[in-house]
C-alpha cells in the first residue's frame, strides 16, 4: 500500500528540511498563543507553560530567569543564580508594581514565573496569573470554597501556591480538591476531591509536579484526621497511588505493607483511628531525580499527647517523620522519624532542602531539615542515615541527640500531667512552614527561626469531639499571650560545621521566608511590615522598605528583558497571627492589606499604606458575676482562641472582639450559636455550646473591653 507523501508535488528533501525549520518557530509561537513583537528576533524564544516538562524542571536551575517550581528547583534550595541585584547595588532598589490581591487574611503562596508570566495564589485557593513586568492581571480563577470551611482549618484559609506543568496550572483547594487550569485562560480542565468531605481535611499546601504525577497531602491533625499524600496523573486527574502515613483501623486489611510495620509502633488500646492519628502531609516535598526518590515531610500526632492516642508507648509511625519514596509506585524505600511518638506538635513538615555537601573530606548527597523541634538535621539522603543533628535554638524537651541511636534524649520531667510545662519550642515551632533557603556559594543554611514558649497541661477530661479541635492539651491555660516570650530571627547556619555563623534579631516571631542569590543577597520579610535584604556572607543589612502589613511568605526572584525582579507575598496571617495575642499583635500589621510586591533596582512605583488607627473605646455596661466570667475566659479560650487570639487579643487578621461594635455583643447567639456569619467563615458553634456558654462568653469579652478601655 502506498502513502501520500507528507508534502503534495515534487520536493527535493533539503527543500522539505528548509520548509520544516520555517515553520518551526512560527508554530511554537502560535502554539504557545504568544505575539512576536518589535524585538522579538533579538529577544529568547518566549515558551510559556506548555513548554514546562519533566526535562524543563529537572533543570530548572539551568534557567534563574525563571521560577518553575515551589522551591525554585527540586532540591527546594530557594537559591537564585541571578547577580544584577547585588550587595553593591541592592540599596537601590526600588517597587516596580503592586497587585492587590483583594484579601485580609493571610497570604503564604511562593508565586511560580514561567517566560514573563507570574502565577499565585491568595485566601479561599483564589488563583490568579499576571504579567510579571506590569502586574496587569491576565486571568483569575476562584474556587468557590464554601466559606464555611474557615471553622475547619487550624490555621488560616490560606495557600501556599501553584504548579505549573504542561500548560496547565494545579491548585490544591482549601476544601479538598486539586484542580488542573488552562495555563492561558484559567478555565477549569479538571478537578478531583481528594479526601473524604466527612472528615476535617483541608488542603494549603503548594502541590509538586513529579514525572507526570502531581503530588498533593493534606491538613486537619488538630481536627482529627488520617495523613497520607496522593498521585495524580497530571492529564487526567486519575489517583495514581497514595501512601498513609499512620496506619487505620487494626481491624481493616492494612493498604500497604508499610502501614503493618508502622501498626507495632501504635497501642490499639488508645483507638488512634478514631481520632485519626494524624502524619499529615501538608508542606514538604523535594525530589533527586538522580536517585528517583521523593521526600516526604510528614505532620504530629492526633491528638497532640502520645498518652491519649497510643497509651502503652511506641513511637508511633510515621508521624514526624522524613519519608523516602518511589515517585513510580508511592512505595516507602526508607523512612527517618525525627520525634517518635510526638507529645508537642513538633511536625516535620518544614522545608526539605536537598544539596551536595563535602564533609570530613567526601562528597555527600544530604538532605538538609530543620523542624518545629528545634534540631538542624544533615541526612545521607541516599540511606536516609542522619549524619550530623544538633539545636539551632534553644531547647528544653530532650537534651540532644543520640548519635548512636540518632534518637533524641528526650527528658522525662516535665510535669504537664499534674501541672503546667513550658516547653521550647513550642506548637509554632523553632521554624515553621516558611521557607529556609541555602546559598551553595557559601555553604550556609538561612533560617525564618524563631523562639517561643507555650504552657502544655493535659486535658484530664478529654474526650474524642468529632469536629472540634482534638489536641489533648488544655488551652485554658492560654488566658494571657507571653508575648515577652516570643521572638524570631534569621539565622545562617553551617550544616557542616553545625553551628550559627550570624544571625539578625527580631522583636517578634513569625517572620516570612527566606531567598538567597548570587548577588550575595538574603531575603526576607518580617513580621512587623518590612522587607529587607542582608549580605549573606556576613547579614549585614543592606536595604529595607516598609510593606502595610507582616510577610510571612517567601520570596523569589526573576528575570525578563535583562532586568531582575524580586517579588513576595505580603499579608500577615497564619497560625501564630491568629492565635498567638499580644505578641501576634505587636508584632507590628499597619494595615493589613494584602498584595504582591515586586521590586526592581530603581523602581519608583508608591505603595499605599493606610497605618492602624487607634480609635477610642468605652467600656459598655456589664452586671456579671465573676464566676460568669470564669466561666466564659474557660470557654473560649477553648473554643475561640484559636481564631481570636489568647486573652482575646486578635492578631490583627481576624476581629478583636474586645473592639466589636456594640451590636456584635447582642448578636452573639445568633452568630455562635445559628450561623449568622458562617460566610464570612465563622463557624457556628451550637453542636457543642448552649446559650448560657455564649452569655458567658459575652461576659468574659465585655470584662477584657473594659480592661482595655482603662489601659487606654
Amino acid at each position: 500500500m502506498s502513502r501520500r507523501p507528507p508534502f503534495p508535488g515534487r520536493m527535493r528533501p533539503a527543500a522539505i528540511r528548509a520548509a520544516i525549520l520555517a515553520l518551526v518557530p512560527v508554530a511554537t509561537l502560535l502554539a504557545m498563543g504568544c505575539p512576536r513583537g518589535p524585538g522579538a528576533d533579538r529577544a529568547a524564544p518566549v515558551r510559556g507553560a506548555a513548554a514546562v516538562d519533566d526535562a524543563r524542571l529537572r533543570s530548572a536551575e539551568s534557567e534563574p530567569e525563571s521560577w518553575l517550581t515551589y522551591g525554585g528547583t527540586y532540591g527546594e534550595q530557594r537559591y537564585s543564580r541571578l547577580a544584577r541585584i547585588d550587595e553593591h547595588n541592592v540599596g537601590t532598589l526600588g517597587l516596580a508594581w503592586h497587585f492587590d490581591m483583594a484579601t485580609r487574611r493571610g497570604l503564604e503562596a511562593t508565586p511560580i514565573v514561567v517566560d514573563g508570566v507570574l502565577y499565585t495564589t491568595s485566601s479561599w485557593s483564589v488563583v490568579v496569573a499576571l504579567d510579571a513586568r506590569t502586574g496587569r492581571e491576565l486571568w483569575r480563577h476562584d474556587p468557590g470554597v464554601d466559606r464555611a470551611m474557615g471553622g475547619r482549618v487550624c490555621c488560616d484559609v490560606v495557600n501556599r501556591g501553584v504548579a505549573v506543568y504542561r500548560g496547565r496550572v494545579y491548585v490544591g483547594v482549601l476544601d479538598g480538591r486539586l484542580e488542573a487550569l488552562d495555563a492561558k485562560t484559567g478555565q477549569l480542565v479538571w478537578s478531583v476531591v481528594t479526601t473524604d468531605p466527612s472528615r476535617p481535611y483541608s488542603i494549603t499546601m503548594a502541590p509538586r509536579v513529579v514525572e507526570g504525577r502531581v503530588l498533593i497531602g493534606n491538613g486537619g491533625a488538630e481536627y482529627g484526621v488520617r495523613g497520607y499524600v496522593s498521585a495524580y496523573d497530571a492529564a487526567t486527574g486519575r489517583l495514581d497511588w497514595r501512601f498513609y502515613t499512620v496506619p487505620g483501623d487494626p481491624a481493616e486489611p492494612f493498604e500497604h505493607p508499610e502501614l503493618e510495620a508502622a501498626a507495632r509502633t501504635w497501642d490499639p488500646s488508645g483507638e488512634y483511628w478514631q481520632v485519626g492519628g494524624g502524619g499529615t502531609v501538608w508542606n514538604a516535598i523535594a525530589y533527586d531525580p538522580e536517585l528517583r526518590l521523593v521526600y516526604v515531610g510528614t505532620g504530629n500526632g492526633s491528638p497532640w499527647d502520645r498518652r491519649l492516642r497510643s497509651p502503652k508507648g511506641g513511637d508511633n509511625l510515621y508521624v514526624c517523620s522524613i519519608l523516602a519514596l518511589d515517585p513510580e509506585t508511592g512505595r516507602l524505600v526508607w523512612h527517618y522519624q525525627t520525634t517518635p511518638a510526638d507529645t508537642w506538635d513538633f511536625t516535620s513538615t518544614q522545608d526539605i532542602v536537598l544539596a551536595d555537601l563535602e564533609i570530613e573530606g567526601r562528597l555527600r548527597k544530604t538532605l538538609l531539615h530543620a523542624p518545629k523541634n528545634g534540631f538542624f538535621y544533615v541526612l545521607d539522603r541516599e540511606t536516609g542515615v542522619p549524619i550530623s543533628a544538633k539545636n539551632f535554638v534553644p531547647v528544653n524537651w530532650a537534651d540532644g541527640i543520640d548519635e548512636t541511636t540518632w534518637r533524641p534524649r528526650e527528658r522525662t520531667d516535665h510535669p504537664y500531667e499534674t501541672g503546667v510545662a513550658l516547653i521550647h519550642p513550642t506548637n509554632y515551632g523553632a521554624h515553621n512552614w516558611q521557607s529556609m533557603s541555602f546559598h551553595p556559594g557559601t555553604g550556609l543554611v538561612y533560617i525564618p527561626a524563631q523562639e517561643t514558649v507555650f504552657p502544655y497541661l493535659r486535658d484530664r477530661a478529654y474526650e474524642y469531639r468529632p469536629g472540634a479541635w482534638n489536641i489533648g492539651f488544655d488551652p485554658k491555660v492560654m488566658t494571657e499571650s507571653p508575648a515577652e516570650l516570643a521572638s524570631g530571627h534569621l539565622l545562617a547556619w553551617d550544616p557542616v560545621a553545625q553551628k550559627e555563623v550570624w544571625r539578625v534579631q527580631y522583636d517578634g516571631a513569625w517572620n516570612g521566608g527566606t531567598l538567597a542569590t548570587a548577588g550575595n543577597l538574603v531575603f526576607q520579610g518580617t513580621a512587623h511590615g518590612t522587607f529587607a535584604a542582608h549580605r549573606a556572607s556576613d547579614g549585614e543589612k543592606l536595604f529595607e522598605t516598609r510593606t502595610g502589613t507582616g510577610i510571612i511568605a517567601a520570596p523569589v526572584t526573576y528575570r525578563i528583558d535583562g532586568e531582575q525582579y524580586v517579588a513576595v507575598m505580603a499579608g500577615w496571617g497564619g497560625a501564630f497571627a491568629l492565635s498567638g495575642g499580644d505578641a501576634a499583635l505587636e508584632a507590628g500589621t499597619t494595615d493589613n492589606t494584602g498584595r504582591l510586591l515586586v521590586y526592581k533596582l530603581g523602581g519608583r512605583a508608591k505603595l499605599p499604606i493606610v497605618e492602624r488607627e487607634e480609635r477610642a473605646l468605652v467600656a459598655l455596661p456589664a452586671a456579671d458575676t465573676p464566676e460568669t466570667i470564669a466561666r466564659g475566659n474557660a470557654t473560649y479560650h477553648e473554643w475561640c482562641l484559636v481564631c481570636h487570639g489568647a486573652g482575646a487579643v486578635a492578631g490583627g487578621v481576624l476581629p478583636d472582639l474586645r473592639r466589636s461594635a456594640p451590636e456584635i455583643y447582642a448578636m452573639l447567639p445568633e452568630i455562635v450559636l445559628r450561623g449568622a456569619f458562617e460566610q464570612r467563615g465563622m463557624p457556628r458553634f451550637d453542636r457543642w455550646l448552649d446559650a448560657d456558654d455564649v452569655e458567658a462568653i459575652r461576659a468574659y469579652l465585655l470584662s477584657r473591653r473594659a480592661q482595655l478601655a482603662a489601659e487606654r
